[in-house]
């Protein structure tokens, strides 16, 4: 993919960065253009949850990539913004949070992170939406934590965005070769805490299902171990039942 060349457009308000983003993309915005909201009035989940906090106390950005990647590797992008994320906050103030399948950033069990990505028209670009919880942990009910809750430390939003910039870089050159997208991968499972746990799968469909969290396949779809047999599920919202780790 080679250097990207970020431009980066930010906001006092907005409602959803992705949602600005994705309409910069249908309008020709290149690869590399980033938007980053100190609040969202519409911020959006995965499965078009809401999410709202206050004001300059997190991370809220969305990227625009164009990834050389074949169809059946395109969740890599996310993968890659997780990675990211977790380095840059690594190198920023030592905390290494954990991956939860499919797309989360966790510190003890507790979210700290969240990622939504968006194909533009089915089309090879990308929008990936990150949200870091930096010195609010979200609210009660939600279990969540927050960068200065974990290491007491009080991360700026912007600085925040530089340095997953810069780690974002580099990971996103990984998707250009069959031998990074292997390594990516790699990268992925060993920092993935949902492998080897007892989890319940919200389905789409409203059924639940338990198992034993086995292994991420190529196309990023999560096998699990159910009496035995291997299931494959490919979206869903996954939680650690906690009380039964491998």
């Amino acid at each position: 993919m080679g250097a990207m060349p970020w431009t980066i457009h930010e906001f006092e308000e907005i409602d959803s960065t992705n949602t600005w983003l994705v309409q910069q993309a249908r309008s020709g915005a290149p690869a590399g253009t980033v938007a980053r909201a100190d609040f969202q009035s519409a911020g959006r989940g995965r499965l078009d949850r809401t999410w709202e906090a206050p004001r300059g106390v997190s991370l809220l950005t969305s990227v625009l990539v164009a990834p050389r990647v074949p169809l059946e590797s395109l969740h890599l992008v996310t993968v890659s913004v997780a990675m990211a994320a977790r380095s840059g906050l690594i190198r920023l103030c030592g905390l290494a949070p954990e991956l939860k399948w499919p797309n989360d950033l966790l510190v003890r069990d507790r979210k700290l992170g969240g990622i939504l990505a968006e194909l533009v028209d089915d089309s090879p670009r990308v929008v990936v939406g990150l949200g870091i919880n930096l010195q609010w942990p979200g609210p009660v009910d939600v279990g969540g934590t927050c960068v200065r809750d974990e290491v007491g430390v009080t991360l700026a939003p912007r600085a925040m965005l530089d340095i997953f910039l810069a780690e974002l870089e580099l990971l996103l050159q990984l998707l250009d070769t069959p031998e990074g997208r292997a390594e990516l991968t790699t990268l992925y499972n060993e920092t993935l805490a949902t492998l080897g746990r007892v989890v319940r799968v919200e389905r789409m469909d409203g059924t639940p299902l338990v198992g034993r969290a086995v292994r991420v396949l190529a196309d990023g779809s999560l096998c699990v171990e159910v009496d035995g047999a291997e299931l494959t599920v490919r979206t869903g919202d996954v939680v650690h039942l906690r009380e039964e780790r491998a």
